[in-house]
């Protein structure tokens, strides 16, 4: 049974919460060893080098909630900064954050569902050209996911689904007006040209197609450059194809987002030794008390990862710390933090996983510390 919030959702306690979760959201300490993320909610930027991990928004599933954001996360790494995915309110909470739009470098989308994505070409829409710390003068990049010709059954859609190539052309296209009046009047820039977009597509070798989403494969490079190295895998998310989850390696740690999944080997092998998992979670028992036909729950069960697997994923990956975020249910009222924690408790202690379960708030900053040598 889910236990309620004690407390009224006014403004101040909403921000009050936040930061006591964040004091208690380290549930289970590494045994014998120091925590690789010691977690605040300043809202203070990261300064310096080094590698640091912001949770922008920890809403699993489109409907808006007004406790929680969006998911999108945003990894930092010597003054740099790289957003994965850009769910609602994202250029808000990146600024609440602390983060410096000059600093943003590259955007990685997981996967093209409109939680994931709906915030995205708000980034360049708003920001491209702006002066100073407003906007960002340097094209950034962007990864996401390649058309894969899955059939578009959208009216006046075109004939596949597009990839984020063609998506950030149709946006650009649909938000035209707003960057022609601009530049009539030379007060901007057209977004598009501050965006320098990559579809990732997999590897050819690795036989994966619609009906066969995500099979065992090894991690192949998305990106690399002098801060950081890219890797991705396949994961399985219902018809969605194809989606992916991301590994960021640097000089001063790793972080390894799995994006939206059902449980998959592909993840353990992935996230192997790696400092920070940052793992999606679902609570089933929490989704009956929302309305849902049965048809919508078994769906929603069969394509997201239950919170009660996320201590053996972190066992078998050998992960230092395992973050839990696109919360389902997300609402506190529905599942409260401290049921969250007691999951993630749980699923630990079962798993005998010896690291640690962070439960992932809006906001949430992550400081990150390399355990072992970088991968190659």
């Amino acid at each position: 049974m889910c236990e309620p919030l004690d407390e009224p959702t006014s403004r101040r306690t909403m921000l009050g919460a936040m930061a006591a979760s964040a004091a208690a959201a380290v549930a289970v300490p590494l045994l014998g060893a120091e925590p690789a993320a010691a977690a605040t909610n300043t809202g203070s930027a990261p300064s310096g080098t080094g590698l640091s991990l912001t949770l922008l928004g920890t809403n699993g599933g489109p409907p808006p909630l007004a406790t929680r954001y969006g998911i999108s996360s945003a990894l930092t790494v010597n003054g740099r900064t790289y957003v994965v995915d850009c769910g609602r309110g994202a250029v808000t909470q990146y600024l609440r954050a602390g983060l410096s739009m000059p600093s943003l470098a590259g955007i990685f989308l997981t996967h093209l569902h409109a939680d994931h994505v709906v915030d995205y070409y708000s980034f360049p829409l708003l920001s491209a050209g702006a002066s100073g710390a407003q906007g960002f003068q340097s094209p950034i990049e962007v990864y996401g996911p390649g058309s894969a010709g899955v059939a578009s059954t959208v009216a006046g859609a075109p004939g596949t689904v597009p990839g984020t190539v063609e998506m950030t052309r149709l946006a650009g296209q649909a938000y035209a007006a707003s960057p022609t009046f601009f530049m009539t009047e030379h007060a901007g820039i057209d977004p598009a040209t501050m965006l320098t977009v990559h579809d990732v597509l997999p590897p050819s070798g690795v036989g994966a197609s619609a009906t066969n989403s995500a099979p065992a494969m090894a991690p192949f490079t998305v990106m690399e450059n002098d801060d950081v190295k890219v890797t991705a895998v396949l994961v399985p998310h219902g018809a969605v194809f194809p989606a992916y989850a991301y590994r960021f390696d640097t000089d001063h740690g790793s972080i390894v987002f799995s994006g939206d999944t059902a449980p998959t080997p592909n993840i353990v092998t992935l996230a192997a030794h790696a400092d920070v998992l940052v793992h999606e979670a679902l609570y089933p028992a929490g989704l009956a008390s929302l309305g849902l036909s049965q048809a919508l729950i078994d769906h929603i069960t069969s394509t997201h990862t239950d919170v009660a697997q996320l201590g053996r994923i972190a066992a078998e990956s050998d992960a230092g710390t395992l973050v839990a975020t696109h919360l389902g249910p997300g609402q506190q009222t529905v599942v409260s933090d401290a049921t969250w924690r007691r999951l993630l408790r749980d699923s630990a202690r079962r798993a005998d996983f010896g690291g640690s379960m962070v439960l992932g708030t809006d906001l949430l900053r992550l400081p990150v510390r390399r355990r072992g040598p970088r991968r190659s």
